[in-house]
C-alpha cells in the first residue's frame, strides 16, 4: 500500500492557497493538466527555463496499477501508473543517438547541458518488450521480467 495524502473528497481545500497541490493531485493528474499545475506553482514571475524535449520515436504508455490511499478512517483504491526513470530512455535527435557508445555525449548535439536539452529528446519506453515490466493480473502490482529478448534487448 502507498500513502499519497488524504483523499480529495476528505481534504480541506479552504486551508491552502489555490496554487498549492498535494503530491497525489500532481501525480494523478493527466499530463496536460500537470504542466498547468506546475506553472501555477511556479508563478508568472519565474524565470524562463529550458526543458528536455519529448521524443517521437516511441510512445510513452505507463503500465497501470491500482494503489491504496489510506487515512485514519480507512483505505480507498485509486488508479495510478508506473514510470520508468529517464536514465533508461533513449535520448536522440531525430532518431540519432545523442549519447555515444563510449559513455560520452555526442558533441555535435550535446556540447553542454543547454544545447543537449534544446537538441535532444527523451523517448518513451517499451515497458514490456524491452524492460519486461507489465501490470500483474490483479492490476495491483507489477511483474518484472528482468531478462527480455527483443530488438533492443538480449
Amino acid at each position: 500500500s502507498s500513502h499519497f495524502g488524504s483523499s480529495s473528497a476528505q481534504r480541506d481545500t479552504h486551508s491552502r492557497p489555490s496554487a498549492t497541490f498535494a503530491l497525489s493531485e500532481l501525480a494523478m493528474a493527466p499530463p496536460s493538466l500537470r504542466l498547468q499545475m506546475l506553472a501555477a506553482l511556479a508563478g508568472a514571475s519565474a524565470p524562463a527555463t529550458v526543458a528536455q524535449q519529448v521524443g517521437s520515436q516511441q510512445a510513452e504508455v505507463h503500465p497501470e496499477m491500482w494503489m491504496q490511499e489510506c487515512t485514519a478512517s480507512g483505505c480507498d483504491w485509486q488508479k495510478g501508473s508506473v514510470v520508468l526513470d529517464a536514465n533508461w530512455r533513449w535520448i536522440n535527435k531525430d532518431g540519432k543517438n545523442c549519447y555515444m557508445n563510449d559513455d560520452t555525449w555526442d558533441p555535435a548535439t550535446c556540447s553542454d547541458p543547454l544545447s543537449c536539452a534544446q537538441n535532444c529528446a527523451v523517448d518513451g519506453a517499451d515497458y514490456a518488450g524491452t524492460y519486461g515490466i507489465s501490470t500483474n493480473s490483479y492490476k495491483d502490482g507489477i511483474d518484472l521480467k528482468f531478462v527480455t529478448k527483443g530488438e533492443y534487448s538480449t
